[in-house]
């Protein structure tokens, strides 16, 4: 294969060097094509055929349902490793020792107490306010808490940005759920791991004990892993270039939050419970709702089901799916909302349209069923999936600046009015 590419543009061949990822992905490099052909962009709506990166975090292969973090495989990972483990290797590279986990956790754990004046902004929030908006408000409000920029040549700054975001962000997720629920403010317990952590400050009532279920904390803990990065996503995109401008890494992750609020993004796990709410205040019957999504004239859409860039099974719905059946069976939860999700399950996964059209429930579909089951609300469930990709949104940010990547600044084509001259409004 040759390792250029060439185009023609008014009848002058332009050459551009190809580029070739360690998994033999081939990129062409067009950094030089409006300098070379006098002014050519390429416009690619959505950035679906654009490279915006290079990048050593995360490879997805959508046609084959491969998803790997720094070349570890998804399913191996969600089998054998914890959260923090996960969250180290994104952002670090590399697994971490024991000693070195163990310090990661100690010093998480150092930085976890939030500025008791964030509790006023928590405060000032009606309980109506979309936990999303209320997330991406209090990360963002940390920037004033910690107003020093993180000085990204030194590693000792690095590091404890991380640790600090990573101690705090939990207490912020808890504190958007017990504000909503009217229950008092928790600072964590420090003598418990991450994910154990994060449920009883979620979780705990003021006037008895948290008692953990190994189910449940198990079944997080996976989800935190299968949410934790998913290469250049449209959220992720949006850390990276707000990172770009050096914006700082709380400004960057608050931007983060924001796109990942929206219904195309993370909120289709949201999405997919309020699907079924509606399925079951019509009836419930799920045979009508699949025949609805099978008819191109009716403009129902099957929630939770096929994937924007997984031609064949989501990787991560077959783990997760495992631990969704083992919270129903412990919880022993008597939901019609859950009931219908099971429903529609069976359905897609034996109707040939669906599995001819490779419309497998996706990771969100079961997400969603795990959160509805532990009692998490449904306008928590995208709060819970930003705590899950909080290390991606932090590894692509460090790796963005350690790499030195120029601003972000995409160029347009313009298609609006060419130029007129200006009419008085007595004469409009």
């Amino acid at each position: 294969m040759s390792n250029t590419a060439t185009l023609e543009v008014n009848g002058q061949k332009h050459e551009f060097p190809l580029v070739t990822g360690t998994e033999n992905e081939v990129a062409i490099d067009v950094k030089a094509l409006r300098g070379s052909t006098g002014g050519v962009i390429t416009i690619d709506p959505g950035y679906k055929n654009t490279g915006s990166c290079e990048s050593g975090i995360t490879f997805l292969d959508g046609e084959k349902g491969i998803l790997r973090y720094r070349g570890y495989s998804i399913e191996e990972l969600a089998e054998k490793a914890d959260f923090l483990e996960v969250a180290y290797l994104l952002i670090f590279g590399e697994l971490p020792t024991k000693e070195q986990h163990d310090k990661f956790h100690a010093d998480i754990k150092s930085k976890s107490v939030v500025d008791d004046d964030i509790r006023k902004i928590v405060d000032a929030f009606p309980k109506s306010a979309h936990p999303m908006g209320v997330l991406s408000s209090l990360t963002s409000a940390l920037t004033a808490f910690n107003p020093s920029s993180v000085n990204v040549d030194s590693e000792e700054d690095m590091y404890n940005s991380v640790v600090k975001i990573l101690g705090k962000f939990p207490v912020l997720v808890a504190w958007t759920l017990r504000k909503k629920q009217g229950l008092p403010l928790d600072y964590g317990d420090n003598s418990l791991g991450y994910v154990e952590n994060v449920l009883k400050m979620m979780f705990k009532q003021p006037n008895q004990d948290y008692v953990q279920n190994k189910v449940i904390v198990d079944a997080l803990d996976k989800l935190l892993i299968l949410h934790a990065d998913h290469e250049q996503n449209c959220s992720t995109s949006t850390v990276r270039i707000v990172g770009s401008s050096h914006a700082g890494l709380f400004a960057s992750l608050s931007a983060g939050i924001s796109a990942l609020w929206g219904p195309l993004h993370g909120g289709a796990n949201q999405a997919v419970l309020e699907m079924l709410e509606a399925i079951r205040e019509d009836g419930g019957d799920t045979k009508k709702y699949m025949a609805k999504a099978k008819d191109k004239s009716d403009p129902f859409r099957l929630m939770g089901f096929g994937h924007r860039v997984y031609k064949n099974f989501d990787p991560r719905a077959k783990i997760i799916k495992v631990a969704a059946d083992e919270v129903l069976a412990d919880l022993g939860v008597e939901d019609p909302i859950l009931d219908i999700a099971k429903g529609l399950e069976k359905e897609a996964l034996e109707d040939s349209y669906f599995v001819d059209r490779k419309l497998y429930p996706n990771v969100d579909f079961y997400s969603g069923i795990i959160y509805r089951a532990m009692g998490i609300p449904t306008d928590m469930f995208t709060v819970m999936f930003a705590l899950g990709r909080l290390p991606g949104w932090i590894a692509q940010w460090r790796e963005m600046r350690l790499r030195k990547e120029p601003i972000g600044r995409p160029r347009q084509l313009y298609i609006g009015e060419t130029h007129r001259a200006f009419k008085p409004m007595n004469k409009r």
